[in-house]
């Protein structure tokens, strides 16, 4: 099986939909509909607006902890960072792993989406 859709909730549809339709757009997703984006594989990403008096992301929470997307090189990565910062969003440093480079967006809730290159030769 294959992963097919995930819902993300928001507090804010207003505050949240451009700075995901910045993203998602910079790492290959296309809108489909109202609030919905897929990419070539199929996998749609949808937002929804959360009922008010649920609490805000927290990182140790229980739930979703953030989105991971690989990208298949550093040019890549570096286009996806420009292109937020372009669009007028916070561009956190690059933080480096062994074997991998990462940048962690948060989004306007605080959740994370992380874009990593991983070294072809992480031994090398």
């Amino acid at each position: 099986m294959k992963l097919d859709h995930m819902v993300v909730m928001v507090r804010s549809l207003e505050a949240s939909l451009p700075w995901y339709e910045a993203m998602l757009g910079l790492i290959g997703f296309a809108k489909s509909r109202d609030h919905v984006w897929v990419n070539k594989d199929g996998l749609a990403i949808d937002l929804k607006q959360a009922k008010a008096e649920t609490p805000d992301y927290g990182r140790y929470a229980p739930g979703l902890n953030h989105l991971g997307f690989t990208a298949p090189d550093r040019a890549a990565l570096d286009a996806v960072r420009d292109g937020m910062a372009a669009a007028g969003f916070d561009v956190p440093e690059i933080q480096q792993f062994k074997g991998e480079t990462a940048t962690f967006f948060r989004d306007p809730e605080g959740m994370r989406v992380e874009v990593t290159v991983y070294d072809p030769d992480p031994g090398a």
